[in-house]
């Protein structure tokens, strides 16, 4: 059975992100300023609007709360927002806030910035049925206005009380109202709340800390401050600091990347979301959206994004959602008949990289068998992806009291192995549905599969694959493993009481 994507409700400031491309091959008779020829203008979502997009990209279904005026780009922003998500717009007195970007050559010659903070409207009762459905809210706060605003903070205030709501600040913008599972600043936002400087520093009373405190103890000191679950602390290529009131902040440190980091904050703060929306813990939302964080700036940043949602075929889209820099794109460890859409992209991806070795099993309690046959199985190609049973399809196959770990640790411990670039759960009880959506080059099988028929190898063979039994490891099984320590019978013990 299916279940339905976790719903993550974006509340904000929405911008109209406008990109004018063009050559410069002279400068202007009035002024010695550059003439640009323009060849192409793209529009697109910023702000809470890009978070929103992000949430979507990630498998949520996304419900954005935001003003939207009533004008010529109000309607094209809408119009951009309506392809993705559902848009509950609020009454705005103001003109839509648009930023124009003049390039050339890849470079930015100037940024024009139209539009003006305006007064949103009352909220209405929609509002507040979307902040009840909603698994996670998210407040992408731009600075203008909408967190400031009364009557949608007591809002926010009483879906904080009941639904996990994720706060990404600016310091032109309000405090986050209490209660708030995690809150998201970057650095010098931190920095400045923290010390008493700036409008998000007002929450509660505190002493202030110094300008130029470490992030880890900026950290605990507004967890403390603003009354929040947790605050997490981006500090750009670095990582990310993650405290709780009370208690020393716990470092997740960033891979290394090049890139443009524009963005990355959209990044981070949308997969955290996405992560408490399907039920994750603060640390893994944290760790996972670090991650992708680094892997957004590596491809390229709001750019990237932008190019990647427009591409018309649609490959290469949510690149940075559920991706891993370096590391096996685990997502939340659901089925994949869930999201089909996303192993088709992780298959492309997989592919454009060469060849593409695919291994799978329950892999209950990894024992060194299992890592032999998963490098062997690595050393037949370029890529390794991991198909990996269910919860549900383990008791299937094992009977009562497996698996002894649960889908999501098993995944990661397979996904901290250098040798796998991929791990995908699948819920049937073999693997033929996956992996003719893969459809990799190699299906590789420990050699204590050898005289047994696998049913997943006409599927790989349809498909131009190959079937390779490698050698395994004797004496190691879960099985045994389960038998020897007693797991068994205290699982079943469990399992009754």
């Amino acid at each position: 059975m299916t279940r339905r994507a976790p719903h993550v409700v974006v509340v904000g400031d929405v911008v109209l992100d406008r990109d004018v491309d063009g050559r410069v091959e002279r400068l202007s008779p009035d002024a010695p300023v550059p003439v640009v020829d323009v060849s192409g203008v793209r529009e697109s979502p910023g702000g809470a609007g890009l978070a929103a997009l992000l949430c979507a990209a990630g498998g949520a279904r996304v419900t954005l709360v935001a003003p939207v005026a009533d004008d010529a780009p109000g309607e094209r922003l809408a119009a951009h927002l309506r392809r993705a998500v559902t848009l509950v717009p609020l009454p705005h007195e103001g003109g839509t806030r648009t930023k124009t970007r003049v390039r050339s050559g890849g470079q930015s010659l100037v940024r024009v910035d139209d539009g003006g903070p305006g007064t949103p409207g009352e909220p209405s009762s929609a509002v507040g049925e979307v902040l009840a459905d909603a698994d996670v809210v998210l407040v992408s706060d731009y600075g203008a206005g909408v967190t400031r605003d009364p009557a949608l903070r007591e809002v926010l205030s009483a879906a904080a009380r009941s639904r996990r709501l994720v706060w990404d600040p600016h310091p032109r913008g309000g405090p986050s109202v209490p209660g708030a599972a995690l809150v998201t600043p970057n650095l010098a936002e931190a920095r400045s709340a923290a010390s008493g400087d700036g409008r998000t520093s007002s929450a509660s009373a505190g002493e202030p800390v110094s300008p130029d405190a470490p992030a880890d103890v900026v950290a605990a000191h507004l967890a403390d401050r603003w009354s929040a679950s947790a605050v997490c602390v981006t500090a750009g290529a670095a990582g990310a600091y993650l405290a709780r009131a009370g208690t020393e902040a716990v470092f997740f440190p960033a891979t290394a990347v090049e890139g443009d980091p524009c963005g990355a904050g959209d990044q981070f703060a949308a997969s955290c979301a996405v992560a408490l929306a399907r039920g994750a813990l603060v640390p893994e939302a944290v760790e996972g959206a670090v991650a992708d964080a680094s892997a957004w700036v590596a491809a390229g940043g709001a750019e990237g994004f932008r190019a990647r949602e427009s591409a018309p075929s649609g490959e290469g889209r949510a690149a940075g959602a559920a991706t891993r820099t370096g590391r096996p794109d685990v997502g939340e460890y659901r089925p994949w008949s869930e999201d089909p859409a996303s192993l088709d992209r992780l298959a492309a991806r997989l592919r454009a990289d060469g060849t593409v070795v695919a291994t799978g099993g329950c892999f209950d309690i990894v024992h060194a068998g299992h890592v032999a046959t998963l490098q062997a199985a690595r050393r037949l190609g370029d890529r390794l992806v991991v198909v990996m049973n269910s919860d549900a399809s383990v008791t299937r196959l094992k009977g009562p009291g497996r698996p002894v770990v649960p889908a999501p640790d098993r995944a990661r411990v397979l996904a901290a192995l250098d040798c796998v670039d991929a791990v995908v759960v699948f819920d049937e009880d073999d693997p033929r549905a996956v992996l003719g959506r893969l459809r990799p080059d190699v299906w590789a099988k420990g050699g204590d599969y050898g005289g047994t028929p696998l049913p997943e190898a006409e599927v790989v063979r349809r498909h131009g694959g190959r079937v390779v039994l490698l050698p395994y490891l004797g004496g190691r099984s879960t099985t045994s493993i389960i038998q020897r320590s007693g797991l068994a019978r205290a699982s079943s013990t469990r399992s009754s009481a």
